[in-house]
């Protein structure tokens, strides 16, 4: 039996999920990545190889939002914020990719607050 760490073991399942899913120009594929103390989220075309769109607690915090935390309140305004900018887009089909992480916490608040906005995974 082989011991992984904890990225180790992170990056597999996300190899797992990358092997089933992509994002197209119609359906772009929403990816999540966290860290200690952000959260990112940005819309990719994989066909093209383009980042469409990106928002984190970083840049909100910087855009004078009071508080943006890396919790499960930054997470709804950070869906809330790709989903706003994606429908000014005419973006509203997306695939959801939790990029190995469990789907819960931080990583859902992110996919509720996007479907919240208008979009549809």
């Amino acid at each position: 039996m082989s011991v992984f760490s904890k990225e180790t073991a992170r990056r597999r399942r996300k190899a797992r999920i990358r092997k089933k899913i992509s994002g197209t120009a119609e359906r772009p594929r929403l990816v999540v990545f966290r860290s200690n103390l952000h959260l990112y989220a940005q819309l990719v075309d994989d066909g093209a190889g383009a980042t469409l769109l990106s928002v984190s607690t970083l840049g909100l915090k910087k855009a004078g939002e009071t508080q943006v935390r890396c919790d499960r309140a930054g997470g709804e305004l950070v869906g809330r914020e790709i989903a706003r900018l994606a429908v000014e887009k005419n973006i509203k089909n997306v695939v959801f990719d939790r990029n190995g992480y469990i789907y819960h916490g931080r990583i859902k608040a992110v996919a509720d607050g996007a479907r919240e906005a208008g979009l549809e995974f």
